[in-house]
């Protein structure tokens, strides 16, 4: 099924859905669901609630649309307001514990040409993480949040999400290196 774009000038179409036009608001919504699915999908492991947490960050969309002021990009803003509804929703469920060890930080790097894992593969070894290591990691490598973002947003200190996000990146690369280990019979 083609898409057919009903509204070129994504500014008009977000002035009639703050008006309440629901065929605006579901252009909208059209638009931008599948890859504010995906966002919530970093975060949340089950597609379900994966799919409640977005539906809510569009209702919170909706209602909060004529904060946007149209500094920056519209789908960034709604990337902020899913990562903020994802994060809430782990909290309802308790799924989020932070580790209190400290690990100093090293510039680590990963060469990928080491392994050929498929995106699809990559996210369930994300998933596999301790919830509080993925979401530090996510929030970081995928958003591109810097640390004292992360800290603010999570309630935590500035130190601890760097340590999360160490451990989150060593047990990956542990995970990835026993993958080629098994698939390729090399160390």
């Amino acid at each position: 099924m083609k898409v057919i774009q009903l509204y070129k000038n994504e500014a008009k179409l977000i002035k009639k859905a703050i008006d309440n036009n629901r065929e605006a608001q579901r252009v909208l919504y059209e638009l931008h669901a599948p890859k504010m699915l995906s966002v919530c999908r970093y975060y949340i492991k089950d597609m379900q609630h994966a799919e409640e947490a977005m539906l809510n960050g569009f209702l919170k969309v909706f209602s909060n649309l004529k904060s946007f002021k149209s500094q920056g990009s519209f789908e960034g803003w709604i990337r902020r307001i899913m990562v903020r509804e994802s994060i809430s929703f782990l909290r309802k469920k308790k799924q989020i514990e932070f580790s209190s060890d400290t690990i100093e930080s090293h510039n680590t790097t990963y060469d990928s040409s080491q392994t050929d894992l498929d995106v699809e593969h990559i996210q369930k070894l994300i998933d596999a993480l301790p919830e509080g290591y993925k979401i530090v990691f996510v929030m970081y490598a995928i958003e591109g949040y810097k640390h004292k973002e992360i800290a603010n947003m999570l309630g935590i200190n500035e130190g601890t999400s760097k340590s999360q996000l160490f451990k989150a990146r060593q047990l990956l690369q542990e995970q990835i290196k026993t993958i080629n280990t098994s698939s390729y019979g090399t160390n």
